[in-house]
């Protein structure tokens, strides 16, 4: 059935005093953000929903232009939705929700131009991830007017992002003493920042004081300012009080095994939804981007535990792979760094001192202005500058 008839049906239902059937879930919110590159559109549901994305082409005859458009079985919206939202950002016309049947609702994305998308279902809370990529109209006053001509290594890297992992109602891990990693992140954070702008280099913070974001958020941010590189800001914990270390991850699907009670706890899911989502990374373009992850979270790791001396130096626990939400969601270069053990009673009281923060900080700050260093002189031999 055509988008607009079924629509104008699902109201129709409610009109002539369908009442709800029992047990359905609900939309709780429909967010979307417009990127250099693409556009994000979040549905939150009350309740996890298995869909896919079906492609309608125009009907010029009809008016109607191209469409993607997705079923979500067992959620009520009744005329919540009834207006439709509107985007207008040269990818995207408007985004219509309606209900299908008494038992099914249905999405609809009006699309001005389309080249390809991309489907994810996460979890805590659920929501459905929808992004659609097509080629947008350059913007003359963009700070990167080139972004998305050259390949993730070819670009010359000035903007850095930085994630204070948690914040607000999330404190994190807590650790010996109380010691909350929200509090931690965004003190390293914050560190880390002045020592980047010192080396030349533009900060963007995803949160610069204790309040709640949703990852969403976090790389919504990071796309909107065209960030070069992202930084994550995370602290450790394990059950056995021995274990310390620091450690950085970079996104890949062939992720260690270990990895796998971390990611499921920065990603807020129990750990056997973390099989879901390896199978959803399978799915993903992430070639271009991951071997400069990789090298940054080299680069950054190294400096953390062979830099200048700062008492004693943390224990290597070594570069990972990981399948971390906050890493999948960004399309730029991206790294997470664990910067200690709060669970450990020695890296707990280090983790405390204000100095030895400002210290780690500054080596993740070095790493990175080394991977700059390294990123211009491939620019300079591939001639791209």
């Amino acid at each position: 059935m055509r988008a607009r008839v079924w629509l104008l049906v699902g109201v129709g239902l409610v009109l002539l005093g369908i009442q709800r059937p029992p047990g359905l879930g609900d939309v709780v919110e429909v967010r979307h953000w417009s990127y250099p590159e693409y556009t994000r559109v979040v549905i939150e549901l009350d309740r996890p929903v298995e869909t896919e994305v079906v492609r309608l082409a125009p009907d010029p005859d009809a008016g109607r232009p191209e469409r993607l458009y997705l079923d979500l079985g067992e959620i009520w919206v009744g005329r919540d939705f009834a207006e439709g939202i509107e985007v207008g950002d040269g990818l995207l016309r408007g985004i219509r929700i309606g209900q299908n049947a008494p038992r099914r609702a249905r999405v609809v994305l009006d699309v001005e131009r389309y080249e390809r998308h991309r489907l994810l279902m996460l979890s805590h809370p659920d929501r459905i991830v929808i992004d659609v990529y097509g080629p947008r109209e350059p913007d003359p006053h963009s700070p990167h007017p080139s972004r998305g001509l050259l390949p993730a290594g070819l670009r010359p890297i000035q903007t850095v992002v930085i994630d204070p992992g948690h914040g607000g109602r999330d404190p994190g891990a807590i650790g010996v003493g109380g010691l909350r990693e929200k509090h931690v992140t965004l003190s390293v954070a914050r560190g880390l920042g002045a020592r980047l702008e010192e080396k030349g280099f533009q900060v963007i913070y995803t949160r610069e004081s204790d309040r709640s974001m949703t990852l969403e958020e976090r790389t919504a941010i990071a796309e909107s300012v065209e960030g070069d590189l992202f930084i994550s800001v995370h602290a450790n914990a394990a059950p056995r009080r021995s274990v310390k270390g620091v450690e950085t991850y970079y996104l890949d699907e062939n992720h260690e095994r270990h990895a796998l009670n971390l990611a499921a706890r920065e990603n807020g899911i129990p750990r056997g939804q973390v099989n879901v989502l390896q199978r959803t990374l399978a799915k993903l373009h992430m070639e271009e981007v991951v071997p400069y992850s990789r090298r940054l979270a080299e680069m950054v790791q190294r400096q953390m535990v062979t830099g200048p001396p700062h008492g004693t130096r943390p224990q290597n626990l070594g570069v990972k792979k990981g399948p971390f939400y906050v890493l999948f969601l960004s399309n730029m270069p991206a790294i997470l760094v664990e910067v200690g053990f709060l669970t450990n009673r020695e890296e707990a009281q280090r983790l405390r001192d204000t100095g030895y923060l400002e210290l780690l900080a500054e080596q993740i700050a070095e790493g990175v202005s080394r991977y700059r260093g390294e990123s211009e002189t491939r620019l300079a031999h591939s001639g791209a500058r």
